[in-house]
């Protein structure tokens, strides 16, 4: 739990009451503040079996009230009727000014109180006992943009999420009517006390995030797919769990890395963040998702002159040219255009590109090559690479070189391509620039939504467990906790 904040945000933390006149016409009191920047619409509500009017005031709280993107929350709603039907209703604005909303459909018990970690929804954008479904089910609000995805790029920053219950079981319509209670709360990538620090050293660019404490720590090069641009939002909250980690820029204009010979510019990061006086130098991991996996698995095979320690790839594959510079792996990847797919909804569906595997060496990265721990985390839905059947293959090649024992695999049903921290929103599809030709197109990611948040959850205590088992030369016991 956080207790103070490095920088304040503009809106408060509080908790908004109204008192509100319940009877059998389900009156609400016009007097109540409305809940801001929420959209019009209609709503449909169920009537409470009571036919008593009564005056309440009900009370919601979120605790805590600021803490990590990946620690659970605890959302209450107390003092309503018993047997009261209720919507609970998330709302966050994102940095590009969309909205996002989720609900779940509640009935309060005789006592008069939703518990959201013990009592199911009945309906709305989850179903069942789910603690953080008010966040990984979120959308767009309706009459949004198309192919929207929920990043923060900002996280000196927290993601503010407004929540709301509202009378009945609503669908939309949430600005038409004044909550019965509101809270806001604060969701934070860096923990109090990260040190965030801009690198633009050799070429290289990127931003270290440095833990709080005396340190040394164990360092982390992570890097994104082929998105690219700098994106440091897992490299904060690595940083949140005691881990140096450098977000790596390598795929963007401002970063000339698509020419340069082989693995050079890598081995420069690498050595950045080796190098640094608040890492142990020979407790230093990589990190990557998509073509970053793919390139994490390149370093960590050819590389002579870094020795990663350990090495964590969603998402990713080993099918790509062995020790080439990225602008090669990139026109290499053009031979297989014409097994790309367009769905009925125009979305580009790129994992058939490099199906079936190929038995060529000459086309694939020599796994019997890999020296350290790999952990590889895959979604059997993920409709952007092939990625499962990459973890089959690199299985038996490794196999056969003798090195499988360095190998682990996460696997997860119906989950897709995108596999981030906990309670991230599902894309299933999005926008996507490919930038090597500066175009916009609509990619789909696959997975769905229940099953691809609870791979999220999943995966990442796993990822954290796998690189604090392989890059921390203590016990478990003394590892920086993210709470403060």
């Amino acid at each position: 739990m956080f207790r103070g904040r490095i920088q304040r945000v503009a809106l408060d933390v509080r908790v908004l009451r109204a008192p509100v006149q319940l009877a059998t016409g389900l009156h609400t009191d016009q007097s109540a503040p409305p809940a801001p920047h929420l959209r019009p619409g209609r709503r449909h509500s169920s009537r409470p079996s009571s036919t008593m009017a009564q005056t309440v005031t009900p009370i919601l709280s979120v605790l805590p009230t600021r803490g990590l993107v990946d620690e659970k929350f605890k959302v209450a709603l107390e003092n309503l009727p018993p047997r009261f039907p209720v919507t609970l209703h998330s709302l966050h604005q994102s940095e590009d000014k969309d909205y996002w909303e989720a609900f779940g459909y509640y009935v309060s018990d005789d006592r008069g109180r939703v518990t959201v970690s013990e009592d199911a929804s009945l309906g709305g954008t989850y179903k069942g006992v789910e603690p953080m479904g008010l966040l990984w089910s979120m959308h767009p609000v309706p009459g949004s943009r198309t192919g929207l995805r929920l990043r923060k790029m900002d996280v000196q920053s927290p993601m503010v999420v407004l929540i709301s219950a509202y009378k009945g079981h609503a669908f939309e319509g949430f600005r038409e009517q004044p909550p019965l209670a509101s809270a806001l709360t604060e969701r934070w990538y860096m923990a109090p006390g990260v040190q965030r620090i801009d690198i633009r050293e050799g070429g290289v660019i990127g931003t270290i995030f440095i833990p709080p404490g005396p340190g040394p720590f164990p360092g982390v090069l992570d890097m994104w797919g082929g998105g690219g641009g700098l994106v440091e939002y897992r490299s904060a909250l690595l940083a949140s769990h005691g881990f140096v980690s450098l977000a790596l820029d390598y795929l963007s204009p401002k970063v000339a890395v698509a020419d340069d010979q082989s693995l050079v510019y890598f081995e420069k990061a690498f050595n950045i963040i080796q190098q640094h006086p608040q890492v142990i130098k020979d407790r230093v991991g990589i990190c990557g998702l998509c073509l970053g996996a793919s390139v994490t698995l390149n370093v960590a095979a050819y590389s002579e002159s870094v020795s990663p320690r350990c090495c964590v790839c969603i998402s990713g594959s080993h099918v790509l040219p062995a020790a080439k510079s990225l602008s090669y792996v990139i026109n290499d990847g053009y031979k297989h255009m014409d097994k790309l797919l367009v769905d009925e909804q125009n979305r580009m569906v790129w994992r058939h590109a490099i199906l079936p595997i190929t038995t060529n060496p000459d086309e694939k990265l020599d796994m019997g090559r890999i020296k350290c721990p790999l952990l590889l985390v895959n979604g059997d839905d993920d409709q952007s690479k092939a990625t499962v059947e990459s973890a089959e293959d690199i299985a038996k090649m490794m196999r056969a070189a003798g090195n499988e024992h360095l190998l682990t695999t996460l696997n997860y049903h119906d989950a897709g391509h995108l596999i981030e921290p906990p309670y991230t929103p599902h894309f299933r599809a999005s926008n996507f620039i490919i930038q090597h030709l500066q175009q916009k197109v609509l990619v789909l990611w696959g997975g769905k939504t229940k099953p691809h948040a609870d791979a999220q959850e999943d995966s990442w205590q796993k990822i954290l467990s796998f690189l604090r088992e392989h890059l921390y030369p203590c016990p478990s016991s003394s590892i920086p906790q993210a709470k403060l």
